[in-house]
């Protein structure tokens, strides 16, 4: 597992534009960590460095927001509030995680499908796509531990 230091959004952001940059649109990068750890800067990131020019927010509410640019669709999932893999099921967000969608899928709080890190290797869960986990943890005020491992691929 590789980890990573950010002391600034800035470099939170700044490395999600050189995976964007590094990863290609049959990825599928699950991110896990507690409210306000940076997934969403993360991800803004990435869609930045993917060409996105749109607005990137999380769609907590919608559950799903879809952006496109040169390089192709990004699916951006948020599972915050679904329990459990029926929930997950009925919100018809399983297509997405299994690897079904057309492009690259990012998805916050994959913890709410996969469980905790700690619980792998892969596949407890069906993926037909390479596959990034990504943990950030705050180990101060200003610092992001961004721990990531890729399967897969």
């Amino acid at each position: 597992m590789d980890t990573i230091i950010s002391s600034s959004p800035e470099q939170t952001f700044a490395l999600g534009a050189a995976w964007a940059h590094e990863l290609g649109p049959e990825w599928l990068l699950g991110f896990s960590g507690d409210l306000g750890v940076g997934k969403t800067k993360l991800i803004q990131g990435f869609c930045h460095g993917w060409g996105v020019s749109s607005r990137v927010a999380s769609p907590t509410y919608s559950l799903v927001h879809a952006y496109a640019s040169d390089r192709g669709r990004i699916h951006h999932l948020d599972l915050y509030r679904l329990e459990g893999e029926e929930a997950l099921w009925d919100a018809g967000c399983v297509d997405y995680l299994a690897g079904d969608a057309e492009g690259c899928v990012l998805v916050e709080w994959i913890d709410r499908w996969l469980g905790t890190f700690p619980t792998l290797p892969l596949p407890t869960r069906p993926i037909r796509k390479p596959f990034r986990w990504v943990s950030l943890t705050a180990p101060s005020e200003t610092e992001r531990k961004i721990q990531f491992e890729d399967f897969g691929y």
